[in-house]
């Protein structure tokens, strides 16, 4: 069967596959159903160490930050989030290296996150501690 401009032709080592073009977009689509799945388990993920952290410290996550909370934040405020909840109190410095992001990235999430209300922030000397406010 001769190529048409609706075929695709794929080669693998000596084998030459041609498909039509609506198997490629079915499998584009397969594609971004598996990405989605990935970023949902990334989620599930979060929850997970959440129910695990929350068990090991036998603390409440404060309502500031609750599993809906954290599920609508973005990712990587949310990574920075996690982080605090399981470090308690830490500098920017502390945060970076647990995210293995740059510390001036993680300094710029963490205030974010006190402009949105979640965080609040102390200074001890020359270090900026910050943290999620526990409720008593």
């Amino acid at each position: 069967m001769p190529l048409t401009s609706v075929d695709a032709s794929y080669t693998y080592g000596d084998i030459t596959v041609t498909m039509p073009k609506r198997i490629e977009r079915d499998t584009q689509l397969l594609e971004k159903i598996r990405e989605s799945l990935d970023r949902l388990n990334e989620k599930m993920e979060v929850i997970i160490e959440i129910q695990k952290h929350d068990q090991k410290a036998n603390q409440v996550i404060p309502d500031a930050l609750d599993v809906m909370t954290l599920l609508s934040l973005p990712d990587h405020l949310r990574k920075t989030a996690v982080t605090i909840c399981r470090l308690d109190h830490a500098t920017a410095d502390e945060v970076a290296e647990q995210t293995k992001r740059a510390r001036a990235v993680e300094s710029g999430y963490l205030n974010q996150l006190i402009l949105m209300g979640y965080l609040k922030k102390e200074r001890r000397g020359r270090k900026v501690y910050f943290y999620v406010e526990r409720e008593s």
